[in-house]
């Protein structure tokens, strides 16, 4: 620990608290040292280590932006941020590869999608072709499809590895990354805002919540949730057995439901080498709710008495239906996996570790759909961040300390 990061422990004052070492809260943190060498920062984390959750629990994908609409923060931070996510690996020696991913129809219904979402790539500036069977065939040999999207320019990563070398930048430039703390409360003040913790008591100049599932109860806690709620998303996935990982080159992708902002089960040559199969996306119950035994009284309270998840039940129960029964069937899971790749079969698929996606929800029901971020007297806060946010994490960050500079000055 350096004679700053000591200096600022014992004094409890400081110019920026971020809430949540996940990639988003350890990119802010970075940049802001960065860009005001000087200030002091202290990130502030519940869990014994950076990544705990939604960043170290996703599939690893550097994403390119083609889903998102043209203009949205989604499409622009993911362009972007894919770019400046490559570059930084590149600097500092991170394993990356971007390999390309196909984005496959299978049935005659699915081509009018599929020709519209190559579309939204050029509208969000994307190098994307339009392949016919021989081509896919080409890329993934045992990928059926009629017709299918290349997107080159799709990468994987670990976003783990992304976070050690954040977090061991943070320190270096003097800033602090401490753990198993939790924020119990935050009271805007005329000196700034004064958070109690679990470790006792910091004043800082602006909070950042950068706190993922817990995001709308700490945003909640300045009065700055704007009446969205964080509804948690089980996606739960696979891993293909090492001796038939051949049946997969790079990422296999289906056509997405426009409608729902899930992409659908999907295959993802990781890292490492693996090749995980999923996730689908059941509501969790619990905000870690990794598992169907994972159960929090509170949780399911929420649940039940939030009326606009009711609405959204009503709106999508057969896709919410398909998505259960796909939890419960290990069947189910592969006949949809085998939409995209006939060979696999239920002996081919391991359990992998599940993964939950913090969604945001409007007091209407509405999923929210971009990015968001809002503002209280001493603090900001990220309120819907889920898929591509790991991808455009150091754009979203840049993005937040700009608008911490626009409120300075």
């Amino acid at each position: 620990m350096t004679e700053e990061a000591r200096d600022l422990l014992i004094s409890n004052r400081v110019d920026l608290v971020v809430i949540g070492a996940g990639i988003i809260g350890l990119a802010t943190a970075h940049q802001y040292i960065v860009e005001h060498p000087g200030r002091s920062v202290l990130v502030l984390e519940r869990e014994p280590g950076a990544a705990w959750h939604q960043t170290g629990r996703n599939s690893g994908v550097l994403h390119s932006g083609i889903y998102y609409a043209p203009g949205s923060m989604k499409a622009r931070l993911a362009v972007s941020g894919r770019r400046a996510m490559v570059d930084f690996c590149q600097e500092h020696g991170i394993q990356h590869d971007v390999c390309g991913k196909v984005i496959v129809a299978t049935r005659p219904d699915e081509l009018d999608r599929l020709r519209a979402l190559h579309v939204r790539a050029e509208e969000n500036g994307l190098d994307a072709e339009l392949i016919d069977r021989n081509r896919l065939t080409e890329l993934e040999p045992n990928c059926a499809g009629i017709e299918a999207i290349h997107v080159p320019s799709t990468g994987i990563v670990s976003y783990a590895a992304v976070c050690e070398v954040l977090s061991r930048q943070i320190e270096t430039a003097g800033g602090v990354v401490k753990y198993e703390t939790n924020v119990l409360g935050i009271e805007d003040s005329g000196e700034g805002a004064r958070i109690s913790t679990s470790a006792g008591e910091i004043i800082s100049g602006l909070v950042v919540n950068c706190a993922g599932l817990r995001c709308d109860q700490v945003a909640e806690m300045v009065g700055a949730s704007g009446g969205n709620r964080i509804v948690p998303f089980r996606g739960e996935y696979f891993e293909i057995v090492p001796e038939r990982c051949d049946l997969v080159n790079g990422l296999i992708y289906p056509v997405p439901d426009p409608s729902f902002p899930f992409l659908g089960v999907h295959l993802t040559r990781m890292i490492d080498g693996a090749v995980h199969a999923g996730p689908n996306a059941v509501l969790a119950l619990d905000r870690e709710g990794y598992r169907w035994r994972d159960v929090s009284a509170s949780q399911v309270f929420e649940h039940v008495t939030n009326r606009g998840l009711w609405k959204l039940a009503r709106k999508y129960w057969r896709t919410g239906a398909g998505e259960v029964w796909r939890s419960l069937s290990k069947q189910a899971f592969v006949r949809a996996l085998q939409r995209l790749v006939p060979e696999i079969r239920a002996q081919d698929l391991e359990a992998s570790p599940a993964g939950v996606r913090a969604q945001a929800m409007d007091a209407d029901g509405q999923l929210l759909d971009d990015f968001a971020i809002t503002q209280a007297r001493n603090s900001m806060h990220v309120l819907n961040a889920p898929s591509p946010a790991a991808t455009a994490s150091l754009e979203i960050a840049n993005q937040i300390v700009q608008m911490i500079d626009a409120r300075e000055g």
